[in-house]
């Protein structure tokens, strides 16, 4: 759970695997996090399989990240900022600037995306 290194162990900034973010709850392989500090790296990598981490900020959840069978980022359900909805980047990589690199949800995004938030409601006692 640290940015770009999972598998040496450092980020590409010097931080040790894992101290980039902290766990808020965790159900079963679904890991809430938040960051340590705002510079923290997004999240890429993973040494746990089959992990999937949901962002939070505060109160909020910001975005599910998905791993691939190389515990690389494969793909990401995102809120976006400027209008609150819900859309999919997929790939290591990928441009957070434009809509037109959004796409929509799928249903299976949808399913993981409600059983997220009941989770997190759940949490927050709301």
């Amino acid at each position: 759970m640290g940015g770009r290194g999972a598998s040496s162990g450092m980020s590409k900034d010097g931080n040790k695997y894992g101290t980039q973010y902290h766990t808020v709850l965790q159900d079963g392989n679904i890991k809430f996090v938040n960051k340590v500090k705002r510079q923290s790296e997004t999240l890429m990598e993973t040494m746990t399989e089959g992990r999937v981490y949901v962002e939070v900020g505060g109160n909020d959840l910001l975005r599910i990240v998905f791993f691939d069978e190389n515990n690389k980022r494969n793909h990401v359900i995102e809120r976006d900022k400027r209008n609150n909805k819900w859309h999919v980047h997929n790939g290591y990589l990928h441009n957070d600037k434009g809509v037109a690199d959004h796409e929509p949800l799928s249903d299976d995004d949808k399913k993981i995306l409600e059983k997220v938030k009941r989770l997190w409601h759940n949490h927050k006692g709301v």
